[in-house]
């Protein structure tokens, strides 16, 4: 019993790690669930998973404008001079590879910083992408609020959680998905590529981190887009204050489908 409430306890501290802030309020008032408990309790069936993953695309109001990456891409994260390749997949999670590509399009990465790094009590994640760590000022216990500003709306982008189960045709969208009872097409295995996000749902904006070791707790909570395929030592080597010297698209770019704006 004690070794099950330790595990507990540390699956706990390793979410809360993953988790940002900066979401709005209407963001809180509408998703009140929390990756902790979703993480650690999920009372979603298999039948309705199903049911949720066959509802297409464009009958979700948030996706409409959001970029999207049709197949794969290639980008390459540089830090202290050595290059992280990431497979960015597109053909499970079209929405939020759509968006890191696009963020790295824009040049958005491009000299911030990874503001948390997770080794101990065991190999977590390093996560880094706040817009807000631009600025050398700012310290990194005041980082992991921010979010992509839309420099043509002023306003922030997010996007919808998104996870695509085995043997579904489509993603499953705006909820947590229990991956204990099916698994995911995306799971968090080492060097896995995913977003990070408030307690709701829909509030992964530009953030992201990378997994140190397998994290099968995290699946279906949180939107895996990719792997790392080489520079897995270099992603160990990252220490807190590290920044990302340029994030580049090398293969792919083609993919990126982005919305056209009305007139």
């Amino acid at each position: 019993m004690r070794l099950k409430i330790s595990q507990f306890l540390l699956s706990l501290v390793l979410i809360g790690a993953v988790m940002l802030g900066g979401c709005s309020t209407q963001q809180v008032a509408s998703n009140t669930s929390s990756p902790t408990s979703t993480a650690t309790s999920t009372t979603q069936t298999t039948a309705e998973a199903t049911s949720v993953s066959q509802t297409s695309s464009e009958s979700i109001p948030e996706i409409a404008g959001l970029p999207r990456l049709e197949g794969k891409a290639t980008v390459v994260i540089t830090v202290k001079g050595s290059p992280i390749t990431i497979d960015v997949d597109g053909t499970d999670a079209p929405i939020t590879a759509g968006n890191f590509v696009d963020l790295v399009q824009k040049g958005v990465y491009n000299g911030l910083a990874f503001h948390r790094v997770v080794r101990e009590p065991q190999p977590f994640v390093v996560q880094g992408g706040d817009p807000k760590s631009k600025d050398p000022k700012i310290p990194a216990d005041q980082l992991g609020t921010g979010s992509y500003i839309d420099p043509k709306t002023g306003n922030a982008r997010y996007i919808p959680l998104e996870v695509k189960p085995k043997g579904s045709n489509t993603p499953i969208y705006n909820k947590p998905f229990d991956a204990t009872a099916q698994p995911v097409i995306l799971p968090h295995k080492q060097g896995a590529v995913a977003m990070a996000r408030s307690q709701a749902p829909d509030s992964a904006s530009a953030q992201f981190y990378f997994a140190l070791a397998d994290l099968a707790f995290l699946d279906g909570n949180y939107a895996v887009f990719g792997n790392v395929t080489q520079g897995f030592d270099v992603v160990n080597k990252i220490q807190q204050g590290d920044r990302i010297e340029s994030a580049k698209v090398t293969q792919g770019a083609e993919n990126l489908k982005t919305p056209t704006p009305k007139p």
